[in-house]
């Protein structure tokens, strides 16, 4: 499939956001400092640049509006309703904490919520297409999750600057992405495709099928958005580096924080983690839509 560098940005950024919207629902950070109040700017300004980038990916974002009316089917609409709803609760709860210093546990727990059902509604746009085998699967929701508490734990700790609980938690919800991601990613390598030549055409009886010539000429839109491929050897090189800068790094940096104890040494150390960790997640989901392969192609 085509990456998009418009949904790429999306699902990191708005992943980030909601995982550190969890962290601050759940209560972590003390609503009286300083840098929760930041905290929760840079949580809701990652979900307003994650959801304006989608935009850019529709062909005709006037119309964005649209796709919240077809909730009862579509995952799309229900990841744009529950982004929407979700915004009034973290909204209300950065009021709280930005002008009176305090944390409501209720609306809290609602931030919470929503954000969580938010990214599992962004994943289930993926992983409901039976179309795309590597998707098709109940550990791509579980990878998107993992990687927004992961990140959103990690953002946090940084600005907590030595809590650590915090760095715990980071850490622990990091090795669980790794170890979800790396079965996720054994199950897409080893993968038998349903949809082979022969089913698609129905001549699998027969024998074999090549193509003898193909449809178009020239490209069109089938084969731009979902006939993109990379080849083994730079997706192997690229998951290396998702693999070093989006997991080895950070966790170094947790470890190196936990030993320094605290300070301004410690957050400027996480401050390189959560960077390392940014440039691993958009390497990650760059190879996640362009290892992808659409059943349509079948007919290319």
């Amino acid at each position: 499939m085509h990456p998009a560098y418009s949904i790429i940005v999306f699902t990191t950024l708005s992943g980030l956001g909601y995982g550190l919207a969890v962290v601050l629902g759940l209560g972590f950070l003390d609503p009286a400092s300083l840098s929760t109040k930041i905290t929760y700017v840079v949580s809701i300004g990652q979900i307003g640049i994650g959801l304006s980038s989608s935009l850019l990916h529709l062909g005709n974002p006037q119309r964005a509006w649209r796709a919240v009316s077809q909730w009862q089917s579509s995952w799309l609409s229900r990841e744009g309703v529950m982004a929407i709803a979700t915004f009034v609760p973290l909204t209300l709860s950065a009021a709280l904490a930005v002008f009176h210093d305090r944390h409501d546990v209720m609306l809290g727990l609602i931030t919470v919520a929503g954000a969580l059902i938010t990214v599992y509604c962004t994943s289930m746009i993926y992983a409901s297409l039976k179309t795309v085998g590597n998707w098709n699967t109940p550990l791509t929701p579980l990878c998107f999750l993992l990687f927004s508490l992961a990140g959103g734990f990690l953002l946090a700790a940084s600005f907590a600057g030595g809590a650590l609980g915090l760095e715990l938690l980071a850490l622990l919800f990091i090795l669980l992405a790794l170890v979800a991601k790396m079965i996720w990613r054994k199950r897409a390598m080893t993968l038998v495709p349903l949809s082979t030549p022969e089913t698609a055409t129905g001549l699998g009886h027969i024998g074999k099928v090549r193509l003898f010539e193909r449809p178009h000429a020239l490209e069109n839109y089938l084969t731009r958005e979902m006939g993109f491929r990379v080849a083994r050897k730079h997706a192997a090189k690229l998951w290396m580096i998702a693999f070093l800068s989006g997991i080895v790094l950070p966790v170094v940096a947790l470890l190196a924080a936990m030993a320094i104890g605290g300070g301004l040494l410690a957050q400027f150390v996480l401050a390189v983690g959560v960077l390392a960790h940014l440039l691993g997640l958009f390497t990650e989901r760059w190879l996640f839509f362009a290892e992808a392969r659409h059943a349509v192609m079948n007919y290319y």
